[in-house]
């Protein structure tokens, strides 16, 4: 999921972008934006996004059954 090649392009991972807050990014090229905006000089930078948690088992919901063949 990472490096997946089709990508949402956002200002908060782009490679041209450094963040300042959770919601704002300095631009090299059009200044401080919203971290959700996107322009044309767009460049993934897979190191500066955050991938989402992953779900957290349930284990209070299975029983011994779940684990016999």
């Amino acid at each position: 999921m990472l490096f997946r090649k089709k990508i949402e392009p956002r200002c908060a991972y782009c490679a041209k972008g450094s963040q300042i807050n959770e919601d704002e990014v300095a631009c090299v090229k059009r200044g401080v934006v919203p971290a959700g905006y996107h322009c044309r000089s767009f460049r993934y930078d897979p190191l500066r996004r955050v991938p989402p948690r992953p779900i957290k088992l349930e284990t209070d919901k299975l029983k011994q059954e779940d684990f016999k063949l």
